[in-house]
């Protein structure tokens, strides 16, 4: 005890009244944090037992109704279907090529628009008070410039998301270019092996689980399609849709055109399979090629001038102080 209170007391400049309050302060913090835990263990235990009895979910509905949370997720819910029977269903240009867009991003709910609507409304009215707000606080000089960067912050708002929404595509489209030379290859010796079409795109879905998730999702869902009674021509169209690839649509067209002439399925799909992987050898190469253009234009801006700095700093100081 000793070894515990002579610390102290040095600490406290030997007085023991605050070191005794010190120790009442602790007592008194351990003892209500103490009581609040043995509280919340006894309602949680409460809860489950409500649960787990033959009204308790009942009851638990009727009490939480009365809730802020429940109110909220009503409101919420509400304003989800209200904007999905007004815009979801919607059947003209516009709208099929939202849809069509959201399902190559991977948002496949059929509420997909109406949070896209909802989310491009919120941001641009929410950065909008956002601006209205902190603008006066942060630069309260610029009053000619406020109203335009009132309006700017609600145009980046709306715009937000569809920005949002072509970066997600385009990422999953390089995803999907790069994988489908391999799904091909994979899919040719999936038939030599002699599986039919559909157990080679099962197969071929697990096996590019790791590398490419996107794609194995697809084509898993291509395979549930199959399964649910859609013609395999069908199914890889509704493919090609999703990943929004023109080299998708004309491997759903080769197999079309493979299975009405009667040729053969193997040796077609070799051939996409070789034409595939020169493809994405000339995209390599179109890229090796056009690496030294691109890279002119940082080294002008950002190394020749310190070159030039460098080679005629020292002979404009000489000239400046007489050095020669």
């Amino acid at each position: 005890m000793d070894a515990i209170l002579d610390p102290l007391l040095t600490f406290f400049d030997e007085n023991p009244t605050i070191v005794m309050g010190f120790f009442v302060f602790v007592a008194a913090s351990l003892l209500v944090f103490g009581i609040m835990a043995a509280i919340r263990v006894r309602g949680s235990v409460k809860r489950r037992a409500a649960d787990i009895s033959a009204d308790g979910p009942r009851r638990a509905a009727s009490e939480n109704k009365r809730s802020l949370r429940y109110a909220s997720i009503k409101a919420a819910q509400k304003l989800i279907d209200y904007t999905t029977k007004n815009y979801s269903e919607a059947n003209d240009k516009n709208m099929r090529m939202l849809r069509k867009q959201l399902v190559q991003a991977g948002f496949l709910d059929h509420r997909a628009p109406a949070f896209y609507f909802i989310a491009r409304t919120a941001l641009a009215v929410g950065l909008g008070i956002f601006a209205f707000v902190i603008l006066p606080i942060v630069s309260p000089e610029t009053k000619s410039m406020f109203w335009p960067l009132v309006g700017l912050s609600g145009l980046v708002g709306y715009f937000g998301p569809g920005f949002y929404l072509s970066r997600r595509i385009s990422k999953r489209q390089v995803e999907h270019r790069s994988g489908f030379p391999d799904f091909m290859d994979l899919l040719v010796v999936c038939a030599d092996a002699g599986l039919s079409m559909e157990a080679s795109l099962d197969r071929v879905g697990r096996e590019l689980g790791d590398s490419y998730p996107s794609l194995s999702s697809n084509i898993h869902m291509a395979t549930l399609e199959i399964r649910a009674g859609r013609t395999l021509s069908e199914s890889l169209e509704h493919l090609g849709d999703r990943l929004g690839l023109e080299e998708a649509r004309s491997f759903a067209t080769l197999l079309q055109q493979s299975e009405e002439l009667g040729s053969s399925m193997t040796d077609a799909l070799r051939v996409y399979s070789d034409d595939m992987r020169h493809k994405r050898l000339s995209r390599a190469e179109e890229k090796a090629y056009s690496l030294p253009a691109k890279l002119s234009v940082p080294l002008v801006l950002c190394v020749f001038p310190v070159l030039v700095i460098v080679i005629m700093l020292p002979a404009y100081i000489r000239l400046k102080y007489g050095g020669y």
